[in-house]
């Protein structure tokens, strides 16, 4: 609930900086002069941007189970399955955080958490991480999702997502209305240039902004490995499954909890977009750590 909070207070100061930052500027002095409300432009982009983000969010438990098929074994009577649950049940407490639901899916080797609060959130891990693994490796995996849950890092994300998005809808749009009224020099409502140079800068904007989203989610990463190192009181399992990671395909979850899974592999210049980083690179990260 705090990080919650903290999503809402985000939200309100962003607008706010927004807004004295277009009043020491003069933006709003042109905006209202040419016919354009500062306020309402400052509420649609909040809307849009942190709007869509947080509804993201509150359904991002029920989206993943029924996107990757995921099956919930908390009262589960299989071996295995409460081995599984065990574990997820040790690390929670261990980290201080309510019992997660925990899942299996079918799938190639990985694993991903997610939900809006910590005291609720989703562990699942797939069929083939089970197949492929040993039982201290599968451990790591799951300590490394309870640490993604006890860092907060869903909500971290989605916010830094929101903060993102309402940047590029409000500068994109006063960007447009400039170039549709200064260079232009369209004077009949809103013209061409606004149109087009709000849709070029949605996506140039866009893609800077899922630039920094994306790194911020790799450095997540790093942080859930050194946790569950520590949940787990030594490195080597985890430097060992994310070993065992690199020589498996993972496979492709589902966009709506891609971000949040073990591992995945981008090359080239989709690196920057990346939402994990190599695993040697974490492997070299948990060594010298």
């Amino acid at each position: 609930m705090k990080r919650v909070m903290l999503f809402l207070a985000t939200n309100l100061a962003v607008i706010l900086v927004l807004g004295i930052a277009a009043n020491l500027l003069g933006v709003n002095r042109f905006l209202t002069a040419e016919g354009l409300n500062l306020g309402m432009l400052l509420g649609f982009a909040a809307l849009i941007g942190f709007g869509g983000a947080f509804i993201s969010l509150l359904i991002s438990k029920p989206m993943a189970k029924w996107s990757t098929k995921a099956q919930v074994i908390n009262d589960s009577t299989d071996p295995t399955h409460r081995w599984i649950v065990g574990t997820v049940q040790r690390f929670a407490e261990k980290s201080g955080i309510g019992m997660p639901e925990v899942a299996i899916f079918e799938g190639a080797p990985n694993a991903f958490a997610t939900g809006a609060f910590k005291n609720s959130a989703l562990v699942a891990v797939s069929t083939g991480l089970l197949q492929n693994m040993n039982r201290d490796e599968v451990e790591a995996v799951i300590g490394h999702e309870i640490a993604h849950v006890a860092n907060g890092d869903m909500v971290t994300l989605t916010l830094i997502q929101g903060v993102m998005n309402t940047f590029v809808v409000f500068l994109s749009r006063v960007i447009g209305y400039f170039v549709d009224r200064v260079i232009l020099k369209n004077e009949r409502g809103v013209g061409i240039g606004y149109y087009v140079t709000t849709i070029v800068l949605d996506i140039v904007l866009g893609v800077l902004a899922a630039v920094v989203v994306a790194w911020f989610s790799r450095h997540r990463e790093y942080r859930a490995d050194a946790g569950a190192a520590s949940l787990m009181g030594r490195k080597q399992p985890m430097i060992n499954a994310l070993a065992r990671l690199g020589g498996l395909d993972p496979g492709q979850l589902p966009k709506t909890v891609a971000n949040m899974g073990i591992s995945s592999r981008p090359g080239g210049m989709m690196a920057l977009l990346a939402s994990h980083p190599p695993i040697e690179d974490r492997i070299r990260a948990l060594q010298q750590g």
